[in-house]
């Protein structure tokens, strides 16, 4: 029997090709989905159609509102920025950073990965095309995997939890290389912080021009533009 690992699925194209390649390396899927009252929570329709897609043994969405915070453009009514340098962005943190957010999703999972006797928990973190989020750098996963094994009974016991983070070091060209090879439908796939009413991508925003950068370096169009542009005609 494959060993359960909790795949963190946020509905966007880094996640689902993580989703693809813990199931290509022989784990049994149990993914989780979160609504915190962000602004883009189309994403979590998408997240139901790829695990449908994928087949997981079970998907569960987590709510709570970080609204009630705010101070990220993604939970509050601060303006999501659009058409930015991206290289010059990135010397910043962006508006669009979630404060603690990945160590709150972590926190679900490692809980979730306890109950199901799992010791592995997958998170499509990446730290080269990226936007400049503190809680997406190795540096940061590897403080709470110690962390993780500090504060659960299961790392007490000797039964360590890995986070396993495989696009950290990947261009988003290499990532969606990777997607297509493992059978990723990217039509499928969310990676907007500010969709429009039908949907379709706003195609400026900071993840926007990141993922469209990625399609374009490998020759091939969005899938997911491609949906909404034959659907207006």
């Amino acid at each position: 029997m494959s060993e359960k690992a909790v795949v963190l699925l946020s509905g966007g194209l880094d996640s689902a090709t993580v989703l693809a390649m813990a199931i290509h390396e022989g784990y049994s899927p149990y993914c989780i989905s979160f609504r915190y009252g962000q602004r883009h929570a189309l994403e979590l329709d998408c997240a139901a159609d790829i695990a449908k897609s994928f087949d997981v043994i079970d998907h569960i969405v987590v709510e709570f509102d970080l609204r009630k915070f705010g101070g990220s453009a993604l939970t509050s009514s601060i303006e999501v920025p659009k058409n930015q340098d991206l290289v010059a962005s990135a010397s910043e943190i962006p508006v669009t950073y979630v404060p603690a957010r990945n160590t709150i999703f972590l926190s679900f999972a490692l809980g979730w990965a306890e109950v199901l006797g799992a010791s592995d928990v997958f998170i499509g973190v990446n730290a080269l095309d990226y936007s400049g989020y503190p809680d997406c750098r190795p540096e940061y996963i590897e403080a709470y995997e110690r962390m993780a094994n500090l504060a659960t009974k299961a790392g007490v016991n000797g039964k360590a939890l890995k986070i396993h983070t495989p696009l950290i070091a990947l261009s988003k060209a290499e990532i969606i290389n990777k997607g297509m090879s493992l059978g990723v439908d990217y039509a499928l796939t969310t990676s907007c912080y500010d969709p429009k009413e039908n949907g379709a991508p706003c195609g400026s925003c900071d993840s926007c021009q990141l993922r469209a950068k990625g399609f374009s370096e490998i020759g091939h169009q969005d899938p997911r533009v491609r949906k909404y542009e034959e659907r207006s005609t």
